[in-house]
């Protein structure tokens, strides 16, 4: 699977982390930056990622910054996103299960290497249940059509 995956500087060092996963369980990372510790803006990385994965570059994106909220807020803004903060793995598996969570976000400064591997492993692994959630899914789209300048 092709999976898009930025970070800002306080995300920096488990998205190199998270990108030498993805490649050892044979996925493809597409590698948008940023690609120091200096410091960034997270908005510019996480529109980068959403784009790519409504542009279908990618079928899936990874967003990382010191917190998580601020690529979650920004990933959010996009029609189409589903851009989902996760720090646990029950979490992990409800995102995708139940929300269809197409970006997985992480807080850098937050979350463990071991946990975020488990983490990423689970919400790759977990299959949309479709059923009573995509009708929720779809109440949601709607919301989306009905905000004036949604991107």
């Amino acid at each position: 699977m092709k999976i898009a995956i930025s970070s800002d500087h306080g995300g920096f060092e488990l998205k190199e982390f998270v990108v030498r996963l993805l490649n050892d369980l044979g996925h493809e990372p597409l590698d948008l930056g940023c690609h120091s510790i200096e410091p960034v803006d997270y908005p510019d990385y996480a529109s980068q990622v959403a784009r790519r994965v409504l542009q279908g570059e990618a079928e899936r994106g990874i967003l990382i910054c010191g917190t998580g909220l601020g690529m979650s807020i920004a990933a959010n803004r996009f029609h189409g996103i589903r851009a989902t903060l996760v720090n646990d793995l029950y979490l992990a598996r409800m995102s995708r299960e139940h929300t269809d969570s197409n970006i997985l976000v992480l807080g850098g400064r937050v979350t463990a290497k071991g946990l975020a591997e488990e983490i990423v492993r689970v919400w790759l692994k977990t299959e949309f249940a479709g059923n009573r959630h995509s009708r929720r899914l779809e109440k949601i789209a709607a919301i989306e059509e009905d905000i004036p300048g949604n991107c």
